[in-house]
């Protein structure tokens, strides 16, 4: 099965776009796209876990924060993330991550700084959302 996300051009960074049945698969997805910028996820393990909540109202600056919080939580934690677990109750938002501890052999692209506001958007068409922005490289 094909990955649940893609890229877009930009001029200075590049653009993820996360796809999926719900709110949380998309921002799974964008997830997945902006940690395998730096390194492929069919290379990395799962032997590490992370996990964090958050409280924010708004789907797109939700999606900012998650992405940014699991930049984060990777750096603190040295890991490379290859695997997204997010569950929503209200404004209230409940992220899980799994990874591999760190190493000069893991990384294989370029380091992602954050993500941003530039062409933020989430939004639902026809059954399938799509959330999409702009990540620093």
């Amino acid at each position: 099965m094909p990955p649940a996300y893609d890229f877009f051009d930009h001029d200075a960074d590049i653009g993820i776009v996360g796809r999926g049945a719900t709110l949380e698969a998309a921002f799974e997805a964008a997830a997945e796209a902006m940690f395998s910028i730096m390194a492929d996820p069919a290379t990395l393990g799962r032997e590490a876990h992370v996990a964090f909540a958050f409280e924010e109202g708004d789907g797109e600056l939700a999606l900012v924060t998650w992405l940014n919080r699991l930049l984060a939580e990777a750096r603190s934690n040295g890991l490379m993330l290859s695997a997204f677990k997010l569950e929503r109750d209200g404004d209230r938002w409940q992220g899980e991550a799994w990874g591999t501890p760190w190493a000069p052999h893991t990384e294989g692209g370029v380091e992602v700084k954050g993500a941003t506001l530039t062409m933020l958007s989430v939004k639902e068409t026809g059954g399938q959302w799509e959330a999409r922005c702009v990540v620093d490289v």
